[in-house]
């Protein structure tokens, strides 16, 4: 059988290769994805890389398939207000969740429970089943605002992770920096990986 698929958001904050290497890895991987985008993520993703995912939900899919040659099998994607999607229900919880990157107004409606959107939804959907949810924080300096909610939410189990790539595998390019995350995040999903040299290995 397949694997629960892992659900993969996109929020408006600065740092979408992040969100993008994590997808690209889990497709290339054969791990089921399904993909949420804030409307703050398309603009971002625009602005940040040569990508243009279209506003039509239906065709985001097969748009990133395409774009990383990937199954599109593999890949679903969902609107911001489609509470029909299966990740809006507890009863058809995904394995994990990853916000990647994950903004400060994203947060701040995850810690109140909004569910205003599926990404939030599916978020409070992670918390209240006991699954796997990661944030990808991508904001400085950071507010107390900011660390309240994330102290709150670290208090409920989620795993809170700064997008602060280490340097101690003496990186060459942007896209070295942008794996020290995704592999993290692969970590985190018990994915297996060869993105990067761990710590004490030769």
């Amino acid at each position: 059988m397949n694997p629960r698929p892992i659900t993969l958001a996109l929020t408006g904050a600065s740092g979408s290769a992040y969100g993008l290497r994590v997808l690209d890895c889990l497709l290339r991987l054969g791990r089921p994805v399904d993909l949420l985008l804030s409307d703050a993520a398309q603009i971002v993703i625009a602005t940040e890389t040569e990508w243009r995912p279209p506003s039509d939900p239906a065709l985001i899919g097969a748009y990133f398939a395409d774009r990383l040659h990937a199954d599109p099998g593999l890949l679903r994607a969902f609107g911001r207000h489609d509470w029909m999607a299966p990740v809006a229900s507890g009863s058809n919880p995904n394995a994990a969740m990853v916000i990647c990157p994950c903004s400060g107004g994203a947060t701040s409606a995850i810690a109140a429970g909004a569910s205003d959107t599926l990404i939030e939804r599916a978020a409070d959907v992670m918390l209240k089943e006991n699954r796997p949810l990661i944030l990808v924080v991508r904001e400085t300096p950071l507010s107390a605002i900011h660390l309240e909610n994330l102290l709150k939410l670290a208090r409920l189990g989620v795993t809170v992770m700064p997008a602060s790539p280490g340097f101690y595998h003496r990186p060459q390019r942007v896209e070295d920096l942008v794996d020290f995350i995704a592999a993290r995040v692969l970590d985190h999903l018990n994915v297996e990986h060869d993105l990067i040299q761990r710590w004490g290995e030769p």
